[in-house]
């Protein structure tokens, strides 16, 4: 990953941050967070598995009344 320098002040980098969506925090915490990312690779491999085997639900399934 190539490497990035900023320059600024801790109140100029909270104004920077205030301004992130709500999907960009989220993933910037996925980024800053290890066990998160470790937890969230996991969760996936076993979904992709369950998919897979057909242990989950059709979408017709989850979407019905």
């Amino acid at each position: 990953m190539p490497k990035v320098e900023v320059e600024m002040d801790l109140t100029e980098l909270a104004e920077a941050l205030a301004k992130l969506t709500p999907a960009e925090l989220e993933t910037l915490e996925i980024m800053l967070d290890s066990r998160l990312k470790a937890q969230l690779k996991r969760r996936w491999r076993t979904a992709k598995a369950e998919l897979q085997q057909g242990k989950t639900l059709s979408q017709e399934e989850l979407l019905a009344d």
